[in-house]
C-alpha cells in the first residue's frame, strides 16, 4: 500500500518534469473528452496512466481504512486510517484542480507554485497517515505526547522543516522543468539575476534550506537516540537518508536536473520523511503499570523507572 502510493508520486512528478500535465486537455476525470482517449500521444498515455493508478490507489486506501474500521478499536489505527482517507480524496480534488485551473505544461504562474506547494505538503501528510496507519496496525504500540518536554517539540520541528524543504525543491523542479539550462555556471548566472523568472530566482533556497534541515534533523536525531528508547533500524534509516539525499541534490544540480534524478531525488525524499515520521512516533519508552491504556508510549516512561 505504502510503496504502491510512492509509486504514484513519483509518475505524479514525471507527469510535471515530461510537461505532460496537459496530455488529457482541460478535462476531469474524463481524459480529451473521452473515458480511455483514443490515439494518444506520449503526454496523454503518462497523464492518463497517472490518473488511473491514482484511482487504484484511492480504491486501496478506502479498502485499508474499512479493514482498520473492522479489525481494531476506536484509537489510533481507525484515526490514522482515516486521515489516510482524507488526505487521498483531497490529493485526487488537487490534481483535479490543477487540470482544471490548467495550472500544468508552461504555465509559469505564482499561483502554480502556491498550489504545487499545497498539493506537496497534501503529499507528504497523506504518506505520513499511510505509514502510522501499518505502522500501528502491525501491532506496535503508539505514542501519547505529552505538551510538555523537549522532544517531541524538537521532533516536530523537524517535521516541519522537511515540509518547508520538501516545498522549496517543488518550487526548485518547477524551475528546472520551466527554465532549463544548458550549463551549470549558465543557472548560477540565472539564480542571480534580477532578469530571471521568481522560480528561478527562488531555487537557491533549496539546497540552502536541505543542507541546514538536514543537519538539524542528523543532530536531533542522534540526541534523541542517546536519551530514549527509540527504534535503531528508524533511526539509522533518517541519518542515512539525509545523507543519500544531500548527495542526490549535488548530483541533481551538477547534471542540471535529468529526470531520471529529480525522481530518484524525489523517491528518497518521500523515503526521508516516512522514516522521519516512523522514528518521532517510536522515539519513546512504554510507561510502566498504566493499566487503562496498555501498550501506550510517553517520554515520562525514563523518568517513571528512574523514581522506581
Amino acid at each position: 500500500m505504502l510503496g504502491f502510493n510512492v509509486i504514484v508520486i513519483l509518475w505524479g512528478a514525471l507527469v510535471r518534469a515530461s510537461r505532460s500535465g496537459d496530455g488529457c486537455g482541460n478535462n476531469w476525470p474524463l481524459c480529451n473528452g473521452a473515458v480511455v482517449p483514443t490515439a494518444p500521444r506520449i503526454a496523454t498515455i503518462i497523464e492518463f496512466t497517472h490518473r488511473l493508478s491514482t484511482g487504484l490507489a484511492l480504491i486501496a486506501v478506502v479498502a485499508m481504512a474499512i479493514w482498520a474500521f473492522r479489525a481494531f478499536a476506536p484509537g489510533p489505527v481507525r484515526k490514522a486510517a482515516a486521515a489516510s482517507v482524507f488526505f487521498i480524496l483531497s490529493e485526487a480534488l488537487l490534481g483535479a484542480g490543477l487540470v482544471l485551473l490548467r495550472y500544468v505544461g508552461e504555465d509559469a504562474s505564482i499561483g502554480r507554485a502556491v498550489y504545487l506547494s499545497a498539493h506537496l505538503v497534501n503529499t507528504l501528510l497523506m504518506l505520513a497517515a499511510i505509514a502510522l496507519t501499518a505502522y500501528w496496525g502491525s501491532g506496535h504500540a503508539p505514542v501519547r505526547w505529552p505538551f510538555e518536554g523537549l522532544p517531541p517539540k524538537l521532533l516536530g520541528i523537524a517535521l516541519a522543516i522537511a515540509l518547508l524543504v520538501g516545498v522549496s525543491g517543488a518550487i526548485a523542479a518547477l524551475g528546472d522543468t520551466l527554465f532549463p539550462v544548458t550549463s551549470l555556471r549558465e543557472g548560477w548566472q540565472a539564480d542571480f539575476s534580477s532578469a530571471s523568472h521568481l522560480f528561478i530566482r527562488l531555487r537557491i533556497w533549496h539546497p540552502f534550506l536541505a543542507t541546514l534541515g538536514g543537519m538539524y534533523t542528523v543532530a536531533i536525531t542522534l540526541w534523541i537516540s542517546r536519551r530514549a528508547p527509540v527504534s535503531r533500524d528508524f533511526a539509522m534509516a533518517v541519518l542515512t537518508l539525509v545523507a543519500l539525499q544531500l548527495t542526490a541534490g549535488i548530483v541533481n544540480l551538477t547534471l542540471l536536473a535529468p529526470i531520471w534524478m529529480q525522481m530518484i531525488h524525489l523517491l528518497l525524499a518521500d523515503l526521508l520523511w516516512i522514516s522521519l515520521v516512523l522514528f518521532s512516533a517510536t522515539a519513546a519508552g512504554p510507561r510502566p503499570q498504566e493499566a487503562d491504556a496498555p501498550g501506550i508510549l510517553t517520554w515520562t516512561a525514563p523518568l517513571n523507572r528512574a523514581r522506581q
